[in-house]
């Protein structure tokens, strides 16, 4: 791995300097050009390292090494989320710094992990170990965006009998949490009194939680706007800034993205405005109280859902986590959504009937499902030998956690998750200035290979 370093990095960067960014549909691209062309740079890499690749209707690429009998299967993706605010660098121009990190967006997720794989993978081959069964790679293109992908691949492709995602950190995720999609909205008839807020919007994805949000307000000036504004964001870690917009003035909030899984690990832009709107000397009107409403059943810092009722935890998977990542607000409306992750615990009666009777009460209409968690037992040869792999090229204890976050193998049977981040390292996922540790990459790609050679030889 050591001798292919600079290989390992440019076929990286290559890949990273794809904007993989869902898309509107095309011919030939169901998510838009960017992922296809991604996919297609990955089809030609590994084919040139002399692996059977193939295309599983332009959503998801495979290559392949060893016999026909399925042994191992690696789920990666291709797919990115948007680039956001806040960035020091191109985000798809990648670049290794002092620090030892590469920076850019998809070199920890999951670019980095999937190239990772694949010179596990050349390793095992080019050192002609003998291969008692298949090792498949499996390069998705809309983990993004819901995983229809992989959906459509698992509809024409049993997986193999073991499964793990490079999309997390070591050692292995054997648990995760399930999902709880809140969309929530209320509407008024058209104001004319003032001041009032006029629009609102803040958040891209639903799994992101927003680094930055804005409103406008009618019949409020810059000076005044901001001495209610400026004292209140610093108080809640953020900052804000306010400009001229039409016949009103726009007050934007700059928080710290993060990844809905961890909204303790942000300043959610979101819920910080809504906290200073909440505050500001606005008329009582209809648009005014709906911003109250929203600031105290999704308040900033409830990073658990206990305004909301719906806070509860078990052994297994801990804590229910909920991110307000999407707001948009129009002259009528209020429309929000809600990503919560919820524990093996949580049920419709628990979790989605309370928050639901919660916003009824309120005035607004709900919808969302509950998706169950994932679980896959400890006690297997499988984990076992991820582990031992783990142990002997990071030199750290292995062993089993659970995360918020969903992977590829939330819905494959005895799937978990492992790497290629390593415990305790900050990789900015989802944020502005993405990043991972060059070492950590290779020391994962070495690990990766033990596995293989454990499993599959």
């Amino acid at each position: 791995m050591e001798a292919h370093r600079e290989a390992f990095l440019a076929d990286l960067t290559a890949l990273c300097r794809i904007d993989s960014v869902s898309g509107p549909a095309e011919e030939g691209a169901p998510y838009g050009p960017g992922p296809k062309k991604c996919m297609e740079a990955a089809m030609a890499l590994c084919e040139g390292y002399g692996f059977t690749v193939e295309n599983h209707g332009d959503r998801v690429m495979t290559a392949d090494m060893g016999p026909a009998e399925p042994c191992l299967d690696i789920l990666a993706h291709l797919d990115v989320v948007g680039p956001g605010d806040g960035w020091d660098t191109d985000p798809f121009e990648p670049v290794v710094k002092d620090d030892g990190y590469i920076y850019g967006r998809g070199v920890s997720d999951d670019k980095g992990g999937a190239v990772a794989a694949l010179y596990a993978m050349r390793c095992v081959k080019e050192l002609g170990l003998p291969v008692k069964g298949r090792c498949r790679l499996i390069l998705g293109t809309d983990e993004e965006n819901g995983s229809s992908d992989v959906a459509y691949y698992y509809k024409h492709v049993k997986p193999a009998p073991q499964t793990f995602t490079p999309d997390s950190d070591f050692p292995v995720c054997n648990a995760e949490k399930g999902f709880y999609r809140l969309k929530f909205a209320k509407t008024w008839a058209a104001e004319t009194a003032e001041p009032r807020v006029s629009s609102l919007s803040g958040g891209f994805r639903v799994n992101v939680v927003p680094g930055q949000a804005s409103a406008v307000l009618a019949g409020m000036d810059e000076a005044s706007l901001l001495a209610g504004a400026t004292p209140l964001c610093a108080e809640l870690g953020a900052s804000c800034k306010a400009e001229p917009a039409g016949e009103g003035v726009k007050l934007t909030v700059i928080g710290t993205g993060c990844h809905a899984a961890h909204p303790e690990m942000g300043v959610n832009a979101n819920t910080v405005l809504i906290r200073v709107l909440s505050q500001l000397p606005l008329a009582d009107c209809a648009s005014t109280r709906a911003i109250k409403e929203i600031d105290k059943v999704l308040p900033h810092g409830d990073y658990y859902g206990a305004a909301l009722g719906i806070a509860q935890e078990d052994e297994v998977t801990g804590k229910l986590t909920c991110s307000f990542t999407q707001i948009d607000f129009t002259a009528t409306c209020l429309s929000g959504l809600c990503d919560c992750r919820v524990p093996v615990c949580a049920s419709d009666a628990n979790c989605k009937a309370v928050a639901d009777a919660k916003l009824t009460a309120l005035g607004y209409e709900t919808q969302g499902a509950m998706i169950p968690p994932h679980y896959t037992p400890a006690d297997t040869d499988f984990i076992r030998a991820l582990n031992r792999s783990y142990e002997t090229y990071s030199g750290r204890p292995g062993g089993c956690y659970s995360m918020g976050g969903g992977t590829y193998v939330h819905d494959v049977p005895g799937g978990v998750a492992f790497g290629a981040v390593m415990p305790g390292t900050d990789v900015r996922m989802h944020g502005a200035n993405e990043r991972i540790p060059v070492d950590e990459l290779i020391t994962a790609a070495k690990i990766f290979a033990g596995a293989i050679q454990a499993i599959c030889c």
